[in-house]
């Protein structure tokens, strides 16, 4: 069983929704062209438009099977998560989104699994959101990389990495860039380098502020192969060990490095020399197959990634069915 634990879908439920009362979340549904709809938040913050792969179940179910994976765990998409909402309206907001993805594994429970989000803006109600939806079935939390543009080793969010440590909920941590900088406007370098580097900040502000001291049990999956991380790890614990604390602020515990083994990394690298680093540096049993479906910069064959980069079948084995069952508890 090939199980794919990045992959995104927005149920057309979701849409529907807004259309009708959108002003209940403080969010229009904006049509850019006929049959086409952004989301635009009362921020200001407008959306790329959404599109049909992302919101198709059929055409998803295809893309499956073309790939050989027997099943996705579903996440929404970080970018209209809305952590600068209101938290009431955010409360409301997320409900929807577990809702809507709950109700479509049920139509499709041999094919489908859902991480649940929650309005990380109030880590309270985000706990509440995160016990009520495991209950609904979900296997695990999803959260964006920064809040505001605010790193998450820098937020106040001990509440929920204890629920979601409670709950045995693994939380994958996904960037969100819906508005590029200007330097990552063009040539896509949004996609390329601004959503990996948020990765990269905020795991390193987690490991800097001693959250995974508080947190031994938190289980993070890290999106994109962990951004930078697993390649800037030398400077991190140089950093670690040549700057006094008084001046960078780090109270971990022990060096950056020692807590590589804690996380586990998707197999979204498009390079197979990158993935055998990977691999060495922090063993096969820490790997997970991801897509990142239905997004361009995502892998359009998967398995034939791990083949051509010289896996194994037990490796391969192991990454693709093994590793997630332990993490999922499936």
């Amino acid at each position: 069983m090939a199980i794919d634990v990045h992959a995104h879908f927005v149920p057309p439920a979701v849409i529907d929704t807004l259309a009708t009362r959108g002003q209940d979340f403080g969010i229009n549904l904006i049509e850019t062209e006929p049959g086409c709809h952004c989301c635009k938040f009362s921020s200001g913050i407008q959306i790329r438009p959404f599109f049909e792969t992302l919101t198709n179940v059929d055409i998803r179910l295809k893309d499956m099977d073309r790939m050989g994976l027997e099943r996705q765990i579903l996440t929404l998409w970080t970018d209209i998560f809305g952590y600068e909402m209101p938290s009431d309206k955010g409360r409301s907001w997320h409900r929807l989104l577990n809702d809507t993805l709950a109700q479509l594994c049920i139509e499709y429970p041999s094919k489908f699994l859902w991480m649940a989000s929650g309005p990380l803006q109030d880590p309270s109600m985000a706990a509440r959101e995160l016990e009520r939806s495991m209950k609904e079935g979900a296997v695990g939390a999803i959260v964006a990389a920064h809040i505001e543009g605010k790193n998450l080793g820098e937020c106040d969010l001990d509440e929920y990495w204890a629920a979601c440590v409670q709950f045995k909920a693994p939380v994958f941590i996904h960037p969100a860039q819906p508005v590029a900088a200007r330097r990552a406007k063009q040539f896509s370098l949004n996609q390329i380098v601004a959503y990996t580097n948020d990765t990269t900040l905020t795991l390193g502000s987690m490991m800097a502020s001693g959250v995974l001291d508080r947190f031994p049990d938190l289980q993070l999956i890290l999106s994109h192969g962990g951004g930078s991380v697993p390649w800037l790890i030398g400077r991190f614990d140089r950093m670690y060990e040549a700057a006094p604390a008084t001046v960078t602020g780090i109270i971990s515990t022990d060096p950056p490095s020692a807590y590589l083994g804690r996380f586990h990394y998707d197999t979204i690298l498009h390079h197979g020399l990158a993935l055998c680093y990977l691999r060495d540096l922090v063993g096969i049993e820490r790997i997970l197959l991801g897509t990142d479906a239905p997004f361009p910069p995502g892998d359009p064959d998967p398995l034939e990634t791990l083949e051509g980069a010289g896996f194994s079948k037990a490796e391969i084995d192991c990454i693709t069915s093994d590793n997630p069952k332990a993490l999922f508890n499936l």
